[in-house]
């Protein structure tokens, strides 16, 4: 589905116009594409005193080929704002202006409320001084792992401060916040790819926890290679998309609809040399059967995906009972009955990962879904009250939460209805679902070991939920 509005926006007459008149500017998102690096430009890398991760960040950015920009430092090894401000002018006088691929800082060494001023003085001078589609990630210690309240405080206000850069810097740049929990600086990869690079396109605004893990080396081209990949609802949409990609990655999917979807679930299948499964999840024999022929086939399942998914629309005093039975059947109720007939079998191992699609209507509602709304919020309490107990067995799982994403589906939304979901978010565009699969890939990633529990919007910031 064609934005039409974007199109325009992007021409000359359509840049004056918009200019003109203050209307929503939606940017050309820097998306993945096979061969690109990581990041386009350098990146500028800090630290407050006793921050944690620095070296190790410096390191992985090394590993993967990125280039850290040479800082000026300030007192205690704090960049300070005057002389960066200083070094950025000069730069620019010389040579133009200076521009960055992404912002770092480790603010894991701020222990209360004053040391926070150490993130103005480094995100002051640099606010414009990011490329198109630029990254802002600021890294920190979990609230409940500090050691004092007052440390714990100053770690809470980061959530602020990336969430509102999200909004303020522009021009498709995204702003994150990683929790990295005391022990866990060696599981940080994965996210650090994933959220540099143009994979995370349309995810900003987040907070993403990592916990101690032991990871596994992993081959950043194929990181999928040899597991086998279920995806639910595969035949057409975010599901044909998530097999796409996950297959790129170098997974064997098995691709699964209903038989009313066969040929599109077999297109898709054969697309990505996978397999097809036509089954209704909601038949009560499902469970066993999709074990059973998972068994049969490879002997396990190292990735399943939960994306199947209906809405069936009305408000609550208008809903037909039978509506509400089969969005949370399929929504729901069928994810909690296959992973546990899955793990009761042993089929999902060690290293295993679950990952449901959840919704931003599950995290703030929507009128006149309250059927679809309840689903997607039992779908994050799924992953939440999950994730403590597959830790004991090596699995991890999340969520991911699709805001406006440009499908079949939203294509039906009036066209006020569908204008308001595109342009009410941070990138003030509708997502693709290629921007929900490739999160979903890092969270099937083996580098992504360190995070679980976790459920990450797929928004561009929505103004919508938290």
């Amino acid at each position: 589905m064609s934005d039409r509005y974007a199109s325009f926006a992007h021409t000359g007459p359509g840049r004056a116009l918009v200019k003109r008149l203050g209307l929503p500017d939606p940017p050309r998102l820097r998306r993945y594409r096979p061969g690109d690096p990581l990041i386009h430009g350098s990146v500028r890398l800090n630290a407050a005193p006793g921050g944690r991760l620095r070296e190790s960040l410096a390191k992985l950015l090394g590993s993967a080929g990125v280039e850290i920009s040479a800082n000026t430092e300030g007192p205690a090894g704090v960049e300070g704002a005057a002389g960066v401000e200083g070094a950025e002018r000069g730069a620019a006088t010389a040579a133009g202006p200076v521009r960055h691929g992404a912002l770092l800082y480790d603010a894991t060494g701020i222990t209360d409320s004053t040391g926070l001023r150490a993130l103005f003085d480094f995100f002051h001078p640099l606010a414009r001084a990011l490329h198109p589609s630029g990254r802002v990630i600021v890294f920190g210690t979990p609230p409940e792992s500090c050691t004092s309240p007052r440390e714990a405080t100053a770690q809470r206000a980061l959530e602020g401060l990336t969430r509102s850069i999200g909004k303020e810097f522009g021009r498709g740049t995204t702003a994150q916040l990683v929790h990295v929990a005391p022990g866990a600086e060696r599981a940080v990869e994965s996210t650090l790819r994933f959220l540099l690079s143009g994979r995370s396109a349309y995810v900003s605004g987040q907070v993403v926890r990592i916990t101690p893990a032991d990871v596994p080396e992993v081959d950043w081209a194929r990181p999928l290679a040899g597991r086998i990949a279920l995806v639910t609802g595969a035949a057409r949409g975010i599901g044909a998309k998530v097999a796409e990609v996950l297959a790129a990655d170098g997974a064997q999917v098995v691709a699964l609809d209903v038989p009313a979807a066969g040929d599109a679930l077999a297109e898709v299948a054969n697309g990505v040399g996978g397999t097809a499964v036509q089954l209704d999840l909601t038949a009560p024999d499902a469970p066993v059967r999709l074990a059973e022929h998972l068994a049969d086939r490879h002997g396990r399942v190292d990735i399943v995906v939960h994306n199947a998914g209906i809405t069936r629309d009305k408000t609550i005093g208008r809903m037909n009972p039978d509506w509400w039975d089969q969005v949370l059947e399929v929504n729901l109720s069928s994810q909690e009955r296959i992973n546990e007939v899955l793990l009761d079998r042993g089929l999902i191992p060690h290293g295993g990962r679950l990952i449901a699609v959840s919704s931003i209507a599950g995290i703030a509602g929507n009128r006149g879904q309250t059927n679809y709304a309840t689903s997607k919020a039992g779908v994050i309490g799924l992953v939440h009250s999950m994730a403590p107990l597959l830790a004991e067995r090596g699995i991890t799982i999340n969520a991911v939460a699709p805001g406006f994403i440009e499908t079949r589906l939203t294509a039906r939304i009036p066209l006020m209805f569908r204008e308001a979901g595109r342009r009410l978010n941070s990138l003030a565009q509708g997502g693709l679902p290629v921007d929900v699969a490739q999160t979903i890939a890092w969270f099937a990633s083996p580098g992504s070991t360190g995070i679980t529990g976790n459920v990450v919007r797929v928004c561009g910031q929505s103004v919508l939920g938290a």
